[in-house]
């Protein structure tokens, strides 16, 4: 059988990324849009969008669900993985993810931007201890404190706003004399009673113990130097908004790259490469909006759709069979279930491939309403598949259960193997939001056969011979935790003496203020050690 050869593989899910697959798959291409996050990238973090043509009002997350369920209806393939290799030098161009390897006739970059570092003193000190990036991620635990925003961009406008929703009061720290955003925008977060706006001014300093506890700025016009400093038993949070850097170093060697990271293109929107196109934030270009990155996706497929049709012809390529269209499947009401129809359909697929059966069990607490959630959730995931078996006691019920599992709090869950025996796995946190994926895969990898890992990696992880328990703080709004959670479970699978726990802190505030997380995602390791930030398996592996 002939080695499967995509039409397009877009890289990274994000509205320019996602329309890009649209117009694609539309135009009856063979498209697959590999995303390691959840579809819609950056566009998740926004809690507002009130400037989309067409649209009033929708919130980030919703618009990139609604993008997904659109490309899934015009036959585009989603892949949840990392890509961590590839060569573009030939017509045939080949894409290496953490899993497999793919060949396409072309490439859409699509990866996008992250938020920028300003670099002041104690910054990267006090990250996840009272410094920010993410409003949407970590703005609760800052509810009824004071809260600083740094930058004077629509996205320090923008946040600032959300951030009303849980600080006491927000105050906007601007270098420049004036907010750089549109004027509408500007004026509402001025006109905004919970929010104080210092322009020309900057933040030297952030300082405290474990927490934030003081800052220093500077008006730039009179040369004041004040500070504020947090009453007495509280904290306060600095959150910074200065921009985005673009998500390309992947890329280094493979296409060019301007001085500043980006990746140009030319008016058809490709690269220096032929076949390999960018989109969206990861290019450089005056207005980063939705706006411009879907105008960026459609775009560059009606060239891809000519370019394909060239590439084929000059290498003698028939094109399979043409696939009818589907319309977008409407999404059933959920009826009290966890899964839609469509979800359930792919996890159905994935359990499919499972080696072995695996089992969830659930220690409930009748008397927190998490219980009922969390067993709604697993028995819904169980019933897609005869491999995956449920079951649930309440807390004292099965002692040798908890002990088995190590339970700590209640509600929790565990994933056993097909012994029976703890895989060392377990979720005190609802798997929703961000953290679907991360459960999915945490069964695939218990069941087997489990990520592909390198060698290499292979071997870091079982020379690990000492026990080490790992627990993970996150929220189920936060698009920077999946990634920390499905490397360290990841790790558990192949190493029985590696153990992980999902907290969701939002629910035990009692472990988030034992280690005053004030960010997420938090790992903390064997009780002691907190890293903040997401990580990859490799730097897991470092700090293990």
């Amino acid at each position: 059988m002939d080695e499967k050869i995509y039409d397009l593989i877009v890289i990274g899910g994000g509205p320019a990324g996602l329309t890009a697959g649209i117009y694609a798959g539309r135009a009856v291409l063979d498209v697959l849009v590999i995303e390691k996050d959840r579809a819609g990238g950056q566009i998740n973090l926004t809690n507002e969008i009130v400037n989309y043509p067409g649209i009033i009002e929708t919130s980030g997350e919703k618009f990139g669900e609604e993008l997904k369920k659109q490309a899934l209806g015009f036959g585009v393939n989603f892949l949840n993985d990392e890509v961590i290799g590839m060569d573009l030098s030939k017509d045939i161009k080949t894409i290496k993810t953490a899993k497999e390897e793919f060949k396409t006739l072309s490439v859409v970059i699509a990866t996008g931007a992250s938020p920028r570092k300003l670099g002041f003193k104690g910054e990267k000190e006090f990250t996840g201890r009272g410094v920010a990036y993410c409003a949407t991620c970590d703005g609760e635990f800052f509810t009824d404190l004071d809260v600083f925003v740094i930058g004077a961009g629509f996205a320090a406008a923008e946040e600032a706003i959300f951030l009303t929703k849980y600080a006491k009061k927000v105050t906007v720290i601007a270098r420049e004399p004036e907010f750089t955003c549109v004027k509408s925008i500007a004026e509402k977060v001025l006109k905004n009673p919970k929010i104080e706006v210092k322009f020309n001014t900057e933040i030297l300093e952030a300082d405290g113990e474990t927490q934030l506890k003081r800052a220093v700025f500077k008006n730039n016009v009179t040369n004041e130097i004040f500070e504020y400093n947090a009453p007495e038993g509280k904290t306060f949070g600095i959150f910074v908004f200065v921009g985005y850097e673009p998500q390309s170093r992947l890329f280094e060697g493979h296409v060019a790259l301007d001085n500043y990271g980006y990746v140009p293109t030319d008016s058809d929107l490709m690269t220096n490469i032929p076949g390999v196109y960018a989109v969206g934030d990861v290019r450089p270009k005056k207005l980063k909006q939705v706006v411009t990155a879907v105008a960026d996706g459609a775009d560059a497929a009606m060239n891809i759709e000519k370019y394909v049709l060239g590439i084929r012809e000059k290498l003698g390529l028939k094109k399979e069979k043409n696939r009818e269209v589907k319309k977008s499947q409407e999404v059933s009401e959920k009826n009290g279930e966890f899964l839609d129809s469509s979800l359930k359909e792919q996890l159905g697929a994935v359990a499919e491939k499972f080696e072995n059966e695996i089992e969830i069990v659930l220690i409930k607490d009748s008397s927190n309403e998490k219980s009922f959630e969390m067993e709604t959730a697993f028995k819904d995931i169980a019933s897609v598949s005869e491999k995956i078996k449920f079951s649930s006691y309440e807390k004292g019920e099965n002692k040798e259960l908890e002990q088995k599992i190590n339970a700590e709090r209640f509600p929790t869950s565990a994933v056993l193997d097909k012994d029976g025996n703890f895989s060392g796995i377990k979720y005190s946190a609802v798997p929703g939001g961000h953290e679907l994926n991360s459960f999915i895969l945490a069964m695939y990898n218990v069941a087997g056969p489990g990520q592909k890992l390198s060698d290499e990696t292979l071997e870091k992880i079982r020379n690990i011979k000492r026990s080490i328990n790992v627990k993970i703080g996150i929220s189920l709004s936060c698009s920077n935790c999946p990634e920390t959670v499905q490397s360290v479970q990841r790790i558990a699978a192949e190493n029985k003496n590696i153990q992980v726990e999902i907290i969701d802190v939002l629910t035990f505030r009692d472990f988030k203020d034992k280690h005053e997380i004030m960010s997420v995602p938090a790992m903390v390791v064997n009780d002691r050690g907190i890293f903040f930030g997401r990580k990859n398996i490799d730097e897991v592996l470092h700090f293990l």
